[in-house]
């Protein structure tokens, strides 16, 4: 046991260090290209067997950063490894060897040495679940697997078929029967392989088939449809002649009333109206009232 108490303060310290030296070798290897990354990985030599035990057991006992990044920086070239298997996602290979990486530092930090197996075995499950959540987010606009069948189907579907084109009958069961899912699944996964994201939309060019975009699909609000534009017009003047010809129902007064109070640029008060024809407000409000539902009854007809 160590009893030294400064002991504490001094791999602090080291800690501290040792993570700004692992920041700016990351630093200088992402800013290179993917070759000169990958020429610079495969420079790093491997451990063996007792270095690996030696380093897993500093990390894992009191967390030395040193340790650790040893281990991650060893096994980088294994990641890389694993990531290209993944290249026919069609997604970047940097994207997938950086997710992977993700996954052995994940890896190491649950690292027990005392568990017998060397680190690679350990960490290959790690990597893979990394890459495997990167290509499900990424692949398509859509994620087109969530349950845990949709997922095996998704990364063994490709491989477990024997030819290209749609599968029959028996194809999908002997799939089915190997990858333990409904044959339903495969079918509805082989589906969802098949199709491809479209854009909303369709390039400019004249070479292609604008028509083939969602957004040609859609109803264009900024332009009046012919059809409807006619209705409302042809709406618009029967509500316009029936109006004119209710207020010609109506005797002079009536009419008056309600053109001063609802048809003038100028409105006239009902006290105004009142002193123009001698009565009090309240019969102008009765008369407009009664002349207002007089033409709500002749538009009605």
């Amino acid at each position: 046991m160590i009893t030294d108490p400064n002991y504490k303060q001094q791999a602090t310290e080291v800690s501290v260090v040792t993570q700004n030296k692992l920041q700016s070798k990351a630093l200088v290897l992402t800013q290179g290209s993917l070759e000169a990354y990958l020429q610079a990985i495969h420079s790093i030599p491997m451990l063996s067997a007792e270095e690996e035990k030696e380093l897993a057991i500093r990390q894992h006992e009191s967390g030395d950063l040193e340790a650790a990044r040893q281990l991650i920086m060893s096994h980088l070239r294994f990641v890389a490894h694993i990531a290209r298997n993944y290249k026919g996602y069609g997604l970047p290979l940097a994207d997938l060897i950086q997710e992977g990486n993700v996954g052995l530092m994940k890896a190491v930090k649950r690292f027990d040495p005392t568990f017998g197996v060397r680190l690679v075995s350990f960490a290959v499950h790690w990597i893979k679940a990394e890459i495997h959540e990167y290509v499900l987010r990424n692949w398509r606009i859509v994620k087109v697997a969530t349950t845990k069948a949709q997922r095996k189907l998704f990364f063994n579907l490709r491989s477990a078929k024997k030819r290209l084109g749609w599968m029959n009958k028996e194809e999908v069961q002997v799939i089915a029967d190997e990858l333990n899912v409904d044959p339903k699944e495969v079918l509805r996964m082989e589906q969802r392989l098949s199709a491809h994201d479209a854009a909303f939309d369709a390039p400019t060019a004249d070479d292609d088939d604008n028509g083939s975009a969602p957004v040609y699909y859609l109803e264009d609000l900024s332009v009046a449809d012919p059809a409807t534009q006619i209705a409302d017009e042809d709406w618009e003047q029967q509500q316009n002649n029936s109006l004119h010809q209710a207020m010609s129902k109506l005797d002079d007064r009536s009419q008056d009333i309600l053109k001063s109070r609802w048809l003038s640029d100028t409105k006239a008060t009902l006290h105004e109206l009142a002193a123009k024809y001698g009565v009090s407000a309240e019969r102008i409000r009765q008369l407009e009232a009664n002349a207002m539902n007089k033409m709500k009854t002749a538009i009605a007809v």
